[in-house]
């Protein structure tokens, strides 16, 4: 009987926390069980899987305190799940919330119900008198469970999800708290007239100027990215701010796959305003590697990112400066430093890309995108439940 579709009669389980190097070797290799017979699944690197989980090399767990469960079948392993206490969230919100995140498990509700009740209890044990997720592990990684567009591949850095996993989580109580839209785009639309009017109107007002990263100044540069995305970002919803060891170890991680031309600066009289960050689509390089770079998959994934260049990007980060959120001049900002990054994926035979993610009740931002020629076409869920 597949661990995909329930349990079978009188099979025992039981939870086990990761404690062992082997167990979380099966913690990080239960998603292979889980999405064998699913085609949209792509097997992430476990080699990046074992780093993000490592406290030694992950700076997130500088700040925050993680436990994490495998549940087991008869001893075979059907479900994993983690909690963790954000201390950079709880300094910015005070409101004794913890997470939990690295959800995957069997289609049976035991198994659900066994994993969040682990989750749960840990997470009162520290305080905590509310649960959100799945966060894997912070909102500034992968965020919300996937609730509709199951049937497309995820982009790099986002989750996937079969449709029975919110079933379970609603049916134990978890109700929505935000959800996450993400868009595709087409990279070889042009925008309307009426959006290139309002560039050339800026630029020629406000002396806009977009120029891409310098890979000079690479850090310098990315620097100056950050600070406007924790300026952009801080009003928003389940907001938590980037620190210092966070932007260095994401500059080490992503220095690799960077192209200078797909990353925009947008600057006002010299003055950086605006950027967004845009990246090749590995998901799309990795999807054929079964998780392995050995022997040969660090030739292919180089041949396809430098040399061949994938089909499809991402964009993860946009940001225009607060002091000019809701107004003609921050639109031609977020605009413009959109449609450099279009034209530059364009001319290296990019076909088009995800715009992630969106809060769904960021309207002025839903509609420029639309206005644009974006589609909403996947919604990530972030789900809450009281502890009390």
């Amino acid at each position: 009987m597949s661990r995909l579709t329930g349990a079978p009669n009188g099979a025992s389980l039981t939870l086990r926390p990761v404690e062992t190097r082997a167990d979380r070797e099966t913690f990080i290799r239960l998603p292979w069980s889980v999405y064998r017979d699913d085609p949209a699944w792509i097997p992430p690197l476990l080699m990046e899987r074992r780093e993000h989980l490592d406290p030694r090399k992950n700076p997130f767990f500088e700040n925050a305190q993680a436990q994490f469960w495998l549940a087991l079948r008869d001893g075979h392993p059907v479900g994993r799940i983690s909690a963790q206490v954000n201390r950079a969230y709880l300094a910015r919100y005070n409101d004794a919330t913890g997470h939990f995140g690295m959800l995957e498990a069997e289609d049976d509700p035991e198994t659900f119900r066994a994993l969040l009740a682990a989750a749960e209890g840990w997470l009162r044990q520290q305080g905590m008198r509310r649960v959100m997720g799945p966060f894997n592990l912070s909102i500034n990684e992968e965020s919300g469970l996937l609730v509709e567009g199951f049937d497309r591949p995820p982009s790099m850095l986002m989750g996937h999800a079969p449709p029975y996993y919110a079933a379970h989580l609603e049916a134990l109580g978890y109700a929505k708290a935000k959800d996450l839209i993400c868009y595709w785009y087409d990279a070889k639309t042009e925008p309307p007239a009426s959006v290139g009017y309002m560039l050339h109107k800026a630029a020629r007002s406000a002396q806009m100027t977009v120029r891409p990263i310098d890979m000079r100044r690479y850090e310098e540069d990315l620097a100056v990215i950050i600070d406007i995305f924790n300026d952009a970002w801080s009003d928003n919803w389940g907001f938590v701010p980037m620190s210092q060891s966070e932007l260095k170890h994401m500059a080490k991680a992503l220095k690799p796959i960077v192209r200078p031309e797909f990353i925009a600066i947008a600057e006002l009289n010299g003055t950086p305003a605006a950027m967004a960050i845009s990246l090749p689509n590995v998901n799309e390089a990795i999807a054929d590697l079964n998780g392995r770079l050995l022997p040969l998959g660090w030739l292919k994934l180089l041949w396809r990112l430098k040399v061949k260049t994938t089909k499809s990007a991402r964009m993860p980060l946009m940001g225009v400066r607060k002091a000019y959120h809701s107004s003609r001049l921050g639109a031609a900002l977020a605009i413009g430093v959109i449609d450099s990054v279009r034209r530059a994926q364009v001319a290296v035979g990019t076909e088009g890309g995800e715009l992630s993610w969106i809060l769904e009740d960021n309207l002025r931002m839903r509609r420029m995108i639309e206005q644009m020629g974006g589609i909403a076409y996947k919604t990530y869920r972030v789900y809450q439940r009281g502890l009390d």
